[in-house]
């Protein structure tokens, strides 16, 4: 039985499907030279077989040594271009083009190009001896005429080893320095592959080589779900890799029109650039919605609306460049093209570049595609499509000329809208509305005030739809929408209708998959949330009626704005900050403040720099990003725009293009932004957010999507919320993000708990733990490596000796607590070195942990350097819902709410009863001290003559005494504010700059 279960069963069972069904041939591993990487006598023989006329020609000016020759310049060819490029365009010896393989033609109405692919030669090899160093072999090696294109390790579950270990063998066992792992120059993709999930990497780099997951999703490509493959009872659950990729026209189909080498300019921490090359192979869930799309396309022709739901991390930029160079070769049954010409509709420019480099990679014909950018005139936009350009990239403000265009046009077009974010400046706000006419609805968008709630806006998603609604559905255009979070709105126009009356994406990749397998990190998984109460008084005599609506947002205007609010939240921010978020992503993780208004913007900017000059602070530095102008009359009375108030460390200007450029570097580390930057801004060291906005539904996932960007060294995120609830948050994510569980407890004691329930599977003891943390906090100790791994190690015996139940229970409760106590020392204080101490231990062991049976346990890179500290409590944690397959159905209406108005009186109770909470004397302490101070005839002269300096001295002589004095009617506050001496001065700063302001106004 052994025998039908092992590794070699099923390599024997991929070789079998391949030359069975794939179209490969057995490989024979004795014909491959391992010096140069190659099957010459395969090669030689297609390069005969194919363009014989070509080999006569070569014999006759090389002779006897014509094979030898051959093989030399291919080789020098590939050295200098790439495998990739060479296998696509051949090679030139002396004047003669040689092709190294053909592919298959876009129709057959040529039947030698026909004839020309099927004489490719693909073979499948197993256990090939690559190395001139040693005897390694690798499982399968798949070659293409000769040249090794597919390599693959195989691993079976069933003996003891996974995917993890195919991963660990391409690190430490594949050298670069063997011809056939040379990046780019042969072996093109890697596979780590077992009986369940498939991992691939275009690169072996030893410990630094990355693996991409290569899986459908645990509900089948297209669908949410989370990370792995659907169960295939007919067969091995990872054979779509071998049956669906690997096979002839699939693989030579990938290598022909997906694969791509992208080139970016890097720098480096001196400043010094380089270019850094990567292959480009398609994700799975990439490469199946591009097939999906063009076979249903080929079915029905032009005319119909595609919805495709890819989360971030999902790589849309390379998924729509290959679903426009595939659109425009395709064809129908009767061999006619399909679409004259592709429209890409996007705000990115990065996309314009990277379309353009890869469609040159594809075919090597310049102007192929035609930008015409914000620079650019709607007439440009126009002579492009009438000229027939076969791909044109333009933005989404020029859209209702592409929509007038096609109209009058005989031909097909396919329009791919890249997801539509809103406007990111007021410029382009005024472009936009001029684009799409002075109609009464745009008109009425941009003229709301400036405090309204900003979902009421209409942003650029919405005029497209707008516009095309407008239209209706034209027989001879096809869209094919890209977004992270559709609409209702989006949905109803691009979604399928399902049985049930629902709409879905027509192919979904989803936040919770993306997660999983690590393209984005999980911004809800650390979330603090502030509830702030507040009581208005109602001053004027009269009692008006008012708008009941716009008075209750008056009100809340006014609480938000005021200055005491803003001082202490700002002292929150900036010191959870410090204390915190400064210290990750080593030392350079960056913070964001959502602001509800340009106003609050401009205020906090303000406070920011008077509470970091007040504390002396020399490494923190804040920029403020909104659009147009906001004149504020407490500062100045200046007309504030971003340009006048963002300066650099010299005091130049920081012009609007240039804000993202200087919030990367070093020299800044928080931006506050008002209606900006919420979308569409990827800053990979964003680690925290500071929410004092009303978000929800697709804005409040959009504005936290800033923090998700991956990098190395940034393993989480944080998010601390003044407004919003853990429950409106689940509402709004769900619908996108159906999967997420974090931990329910909020008691920081339970901690406690789970260390009980861990000491006693008595795995460790209190003396290991000890040594352990002593060994991990010490200094200069170059033995601590070594240290550290012989404290593990005899917890490592005793969790083996275990049975398997016990092992995987205690397995569990050891990563929940790592998990929940990473979270709490985040927020709160512990005051607990002991259990600090076990943490560390905690963590590392749980690195250390067999992963599966018979695993190898490698620590040295499991030994990394941590920043932490303790901040504030927290109150809540947010659940989100796993069950449901659809976004939820559009609802709709018709109609408006009638307008209703209330004395001024009514809405303030209201607005009291919904914030307020049962106030004691505690509360009115900080409004009695200002009472007092204001009695003080040289504190109020001072401020009345905005001299701060002097104000500031009195103050603070003044403010003991003054706090001494309300002891006694406040005693439970003024105890506490006597014992902490961080608190009294907290208190001081915090309320000096509330009553300057308030003394200078009386």
């Amino acid at each position: 039985m052994d025998e039908q279960i092992n590794e070699k069963k099923f390599e024997e069972a991929i070789e079998h499907s391949l030359i069975t069904n794939g179209g490969y041939k057995k490989g024979d591993p004795k014909k491959f030279d391992r010096k140069l990487a190659l099957d010459k006598e395969t090669l030689i023989n297609f390069v005969k077989k194919t363009q014989p006329n070509k080999w006569k020609k070569h014999c006759l000016i090389y002779n006897t040594s014509a094979e030898e020759s051959f093989i030399n310049r291919f080789c020098k060819e590939v050295k200098t271009r790439g495998l990739l490029d060479v296998l696509r365009h051949g090679f030139k010896d002396r004047g003669t083009l040689f092709k190294v393989c053909h592919f298959k033609p876009e129709t057959a109405l040529n039947p030698d190009s026909v004839e020309l692919y099927e004489d490719n030669i693909l073979h499948c090899t197993r256990q090939l001896h690559y190395s001139v160093f040693n005897e390694n072999s690798i499982d399968i090696v798949l070659f293409l005429n000769g040249i090794p294109i597919v390599s693959m390790e195989l691993k079976c579950q069933f003996t003891g080893q996974n995917v993890l270990n195919a991963i660990d063998q391409y690190k430490f066992d594949r050298a670069s320095k063997d011809t056939i792992f040379e990046f780019r120059n042969r072996v093109l993709v890697h596979f780590a592959v077992d009986l369940y999930e498939v991992h691939m990497t275009t690169k072996l780099d030893g410990v630094k080589t990355y693996f991409l997951p290569f899986n459908q999703g645990s509900k089948g490509c297209g669908n949410i779900g989370s990370a792995g493959n659907p169960t295939n009872y007919d067969g091995y659950q990872t054979a779509y890799l071998w049956e669906q990729v690997l096979c002839k026209d699939r693989l030579l189909e990938i290598i022909h029109k997906y694969m791509h080498l992208e080139k970016k300019e890097k720098k480096d921490v001196k400043g010094k650039k380089h270019i850094e090359e990567t292959m480009i192979f398609p994700r799975y869930h990439q490469l199946d919605v591009v097939t999906k799309l063009l076979a249903d396309v080929k079915k029905n022709g032009a005319g119909k609306n595609y919805l495709i739901q890819h989360s971030a991390g999902s790589g849309k930029s390379n998924s729509i460049a290959w679903l426009a160079y595939r659109l425009v070769g395709l064809h129908n049954n009767d061999d006619e093209s399909i679409f004259q010409t592709i429209i890409v509709v996007t705000d990115r420019r990065i996309l314009d570049s990277q379309l353009q480099d890869t469609i040159y990679q594809f075919d090597h014909v310049p102007g192929v595609v035609e930008c015409i950018d914000k620079k650019k005139h709607s007439v440009d936009l126009k002579n492009a499509i009438n000229s027939g350009k076969r791909i044109i990239i333009t933005t989404l403000q020029k859209f209702p000329v592409i929509y007038k265009e096609v109209q009058v046009n005989n031909r097909n077009f396919a329009i791919i809208v890249d997801e539509a974010h809103s406007s990111q400046t007021g410029q382009a706000s005024k472009k936009l509305k001029k684009a799409l006419g002075n109609t009464e609805e745009v008109l009425e968008a941009y003229r709301k005030i400036e405090n309204e709630a900003e979902e009421n806006q209409k942003d650029e998603e919405d005029r497209l739809l707008d516009e095309l609604a407008s239209h209706g559905q034209l027989k001879n255009l096809s869209f094919f929408a890209f977004t992270a979070t559709p609409k209702g709105k989006t949905l109803q126009m691009f979604g399928e209708k399902q049985s049930d009356g629902t709409y879905r994406a027509y192919h979904i990749y989803s936040m919770r998959q993306a997660i999983e397998e690590h393209f984005i990190l999980d911004v809800l998984k650390n979330y603090t949330t502030y509830k702030m109460y507040y009581k208005i008084a109602k001053k004027a005599a009269d009692d008006p009626d008012i708008d009941t609506t716009k008075g209750a947002k008056e009100i809340a205007k006014y609480e938000s704005l005021h200055p005491h609010n803003l001082a202490q939240k700002t002292a929150i921010m900036i010191e959870h900050f410090r204390s915190i978020t400064k210290n990750k992503i080593g030392g350079r993780a960056k913070a964001m403040v959502v602001t509800s208004s340009r106003l609050h913007a401009v205020r906090y900017l303000f406070e920011f720099r008077r509470y970091i000059k007040e504390k002396g602070y020399k490494d923190l530095d804040v920029l403020v990003a909104f659009s147009g102008t906001v004149k504020d009359d407490i500062y100045n009375e200046k007309d504030w725009t971003e340009e006048v108030i963002n300066k650099n460390k010299d005091g130049e200007t920081i012009k609007e293009d240039e804000l993202k450029k200087y919030f990367h570097t070093d020299k800044f580390n928080m931006l506050i932004v008002a209606e900006k930057y919420q979308t569409g801004f990827d800053e990979p060291l964003l680690h925290t957010m500071f929410v004092d906005k009303k978000l929800t539904g697709v804005k409040a996932v959009q504005t936290l999507s800033r923090l998700n960007r991956t990098m190395k060294g940034k393993e989480d995120t944080f998010v601390l919320d003044f407004v919003n609830t853990s429950e409106e948050m689940q509402k709004s994510f769900n619908p996108y993000y159906q999967a997420t569980i974090l931990e329910q407890e909020t008691d920081p004691n339970v901690i406690y708990t789970l260390k009980y329930k861990l000491d006693e599977f008595q795995i460790y003891h209190p003396t290991e733990v000890e040594r352990f943390a002593k060994t991990y906090y010490s200094k200069n100790n170059r033995n601590a490596q070594a240290i550290l791994t012989a404290c593990i190690k005899p917890a490592l015996d005793r969790y083996n000796a275990k049975e398997k139940e016990e092992r995987e229970e205690f397995k569990s409760a050891l990563s929940r607590f790592v998990r929940i106590y990473s979270f709490i020392i985040q927020v709160c204080r512990m005051y607990d070195k002991d259990m600090q101490k076990f943490f560390v231990y905690a963590k590392f062991l749980s690195k250390c942990l067999p992963k599966g049976e018979n695993e190898k346990v490698n620590i040295s890179d499991k030994i990394i350097l941590e920043y932490y500290k303790l901040s504030k409590t927290f109150e809540g944690q947010i659940i989100l819902d796993k069950d449901g397959d659809y976004i939820p159905n559009v609802k709709g209406g018709i109609g408006g709410k009638q307008k209703k108005k209330d004395p001024l009186s009514v809405i303030i109770d209201k607005m009291n009863d919904r914030f307020g909470t049962e106030f004691t004397e505690q509360d009115k302490v900080l409004e009695q001290m200002k009472a007092d101070f204001s009695k003080d005839e040289k504190i109020v002269n001072a401020a009345k003559a905005n001299d701060k300096s002097l104000f500031k001295y009195l103050y603070e002589q003044k403010f003991k005494d003054v706090a001494v004095n309300r002891y006694e009617a406040n005693d439970k506050f003024f105890m506490s504010l006597f014992s902490d001496e961080e608190k009294m001065n907290f208190i001081m700063s915090m309320m000096s700059e509330v009553i300057y302001r308030e003394l200078r106004e009386q």
